[in-house]
């Protein structure tokens, strides 16, 4: 059996959909997946054993030409060649959708599934879709995620499955200087695509300080290098990481004690690596973390309307330093 799993973006959307690659492999040790994924993406995916071949497109490069759309056209069509028998749009959204019928009208007795109407926020991609999967589009991501592999594959994830996973973010061994061997090493994940989603740097700062151990700030971009540099200016001896790749980027993550962030692609990782994480909520839904014994998820006071969020709610500023210093004192 040949799949195709479609999930373009972002990080920590494709960390949710990747935790199904064992469970499909448990399930047919034989089977050939493949994974469509946005090019700039694609170091999320390298290394993982479960996967035959990463097709990289650039959807992306079509807002900056149009005529780029033939380009990545053909793309498509080459990667249908490969006759999936099932293709799986993990994503549901119009672009995704479009994407898998693409990838799965090569093959004549090829089947592309996705979620219905009502379990995806852009309804009208469940037209693309030879069978539709019916999940809540409030329910934990990914366990949605994990629902419609299941259904689209035959067998059952459960909770507990989900809960005993092992880790699934594979990289090279690299080193760094900033990993202390003496003190507990913490990654604070300080930035993310919204204003909104994070956390005052004063009050990283003062965690910091509180926690007194080993804190390294990772950044992918000058706005999230200026806020790291913004903590670093009220405590001194924080350590500000290099601009890393997603390989270099899982490796230290993998090689920490603790990783407290706000919701994002790297904090996100984290619970992909099964490492210890706190993950700070403002105005997105808690459904988009998955809580085990090890990762655990603080929440401002704000209700969440999962349908249209509010980049205005700067709630994530109302959680206490105190609690999340405590948490991480016990998890560490």
């Amino acid at each position: 059996m040949k799949i195709a799993i479609v999930r373009l973006s972002a990080i920590g959307d494709i960390v949710h959909t990747m935790v199904v690659l064992q469970f499909i492999k448990a399930k047919y040790p034989d089977v050939s997946i493949d994974w469509v994924v946005e090019e700039s993406l694609a170091g999320v995916l390298e290394n993982n054993p479960h996967i035959n071949t990463i097709h990289k497109i650039n959807l992306k490069s079509i807002k900056k030409s149009f005529s780029n759309i033939f380009v990545e056209l053909g793309k498509l069509k080459e990667i249908a060649k490969n006759d999936y028998d099932i293709v799986i749009d993990a994503q549901g959204l119009i672009k995704s959708a479009i994407v898998s019928k693409i990838i799965g009208g090569h093959f004549v007795g090829s089947k592309v599934v996705g979620f219905d109407r009502d379990s995806i926020r852009e309804g009208i991609a469940s037209y693309f879709y030879d069978e539709k999967v019916a999940i809540s589009y409030t329910q934990n991501k990914i366990f949605r995620n994990c629902y419609l592999v299941s259904k689209a594959l035959g067998f059952g994830i459960s909770h507990d499955d989900i809960l005993a996973k092992k880790p699934f973010l594979y990289s090279e061994e690299h080193s760094f200087e900033c990993i202390s061997k003496i003190k507990k090493n913490i990654v604070f994940v300080v930035g993310s695509s919204w204003e909104s989603k994070n956390y005052p740097a004063q009050k990283y700062a003062n965690i910091i300080k509180e926690l007194s151990e080993n804190a390294i700030i990772v950044w992918g971009n000058d706005s999230e290098k200026e806020i790291a540099h913004s903590i670093q200016k009220i405590v001194k001896d924080v350590v500000i990481a290099p601009k890393l790749s997603f390989d270099e980027l899982k490796s230290l993550i993998k090689q920490s004690d603790l990783v407290i962030g706000n919701d994002t692609g790297p904090t996100h990782i984290a619970w992909g690596l099964n490492k210890p994480s706190i993950m700070l909520f403002g105005p997105t839904p808690i459904e988009q973390a998955y809580e085990t014994t090890i990762n655990h998820v603080l929440k401002s006071p704000s209700i969440v309307d999962h349908y249209k969020l509010d980049k205005g709610d700067f709630s994530i500023e109302k959680i206490k330093e105190v609690d999340v210093v405590r948490l991480a004192k016990k998890m560490l």
